[in-house]
């Protein structure tokens, strides 16, 4: 299941030139269906995971996702696109708990990685690099790196390589022919398979105004009637950025934010809040909508 239902996605995403999240998929598809039904094909009343999220009654049936109370380490994020059928029959006991109380709780039981790092990354990767990984399945294809008025100042090793906003690994500082400052990703020509790279950690091509997400899943099973007020997370442990939903249908909205966002990254997930409580979300499918 996991082999067909997340890592093949995560494969096409790349193979697109857009920037996947795996974990969401692992929970709407892995966790919370392919797991919950086998437990409750065991005879299970319900599954409970260590994620950082919290679930309330909603009025007239169902459960509301509200994030965690340690706020750093809250998943509702990853959560949004789980049914509410599987909600209903899961639980989340460290919701309500600080990570440092988990830790301790677990030093005082005599677990032996009561102090273990935080796991970090994608889970069916490890320990590898990235791009090592990724070049065993998805074949590298070299391209020329451009500057926004056409100027080729370097190589890239393929555009899967590399996501909106990045800085690290591009190998293009100190030219002598710009500024000092640091070059970022952009933009993708997936045609003439061009890295394109502007100069600023806040260049206007890394600001967007809007943007276009696809596949939404609502935790209310209800399309929100635009113009509707509430705030977006565009990336995990970005703070909630206040935003309007301009038009929306069944399968995709238009969101403008108050303040434009850097770095908005097709293949990510836009999440929607209402104080609290985790609205829905889905796929950004472009930088502007």
């Amino acid at each position: 299941e996991y082999q067909e239902r997340v890592f093949r996605h995560f494969l096409d995403e790349y193979a697109a030139g857009r920037t996947p999240n795996p974990d969401v998929l692992c929970n709407s598809e892995i966790k919370f269906k392919a797991f919950l039904d086998h437990a409750l094909r065991l005879g299970a009343a319900h599954i409970a995971t260590g994620h950082y999220a919290r679930l309330a009654p909603r009025a007239g049936g169902g459960v509301k996702l509200l994030k965690a109370v340690d706020g750093s380490k809250d998943q509702s994020y990853f959560l949004h696109a789980v049914p509410q059928a599987a909600l209903a029959r899961s639980l989340f006991p460290l919701g309500d708990l600080l990570k440092d109380d988990v830790r301790q709780r677990a030093r005082q039981a005599g677990f032996a990685n009561h102090d273990k790092k935080d796991s970090t990354g994608i889970c069916f990767i490890g320990e590898r690099r990235f791009a090592e990984f990724l070049g065993k399945y998805l074949p590298a294809k070299p391209g020329d790196i451009e500057t926004e008025d056409g100027r080729i100042i370097g190589r890239h090793n393929g555009l899967m390589y590399y996501t909106l906003g990045q800085r690290e690994g591009l190998g293009i500082g100190g030219r002598r022919d710009a500024d000092p400052s640091p070059w970022y990703v952009a933009g993708k020509d997936m045609t003439r398979n061009v890295l394109l790279v502007v100069q600023g950690h806040d260049h206007p091509r890394l600001l967007q105004p809007a943007l276009s997400a696809v596949r939404l899943h609502w935790q209310d099973g209800s399309v929100p009637t635009a113009p509707f007020r509430c705030a977006a997370k565009t990336r995990y442990r970005q703070a909630d950025q206040a935003c309007t939903i301009t038009a929306s249908d069944a399968g995709s909205c238009a969101v403008e934010f108050d303040r434009p966002q850097r770095a908005v990254t097709p293949g990510q997930y836009a999440v929607f809040y209402s104080g609290e409580e985790c609205l829905g979300g889905g796929v950004i499918a472009a930088e502007a909508a």
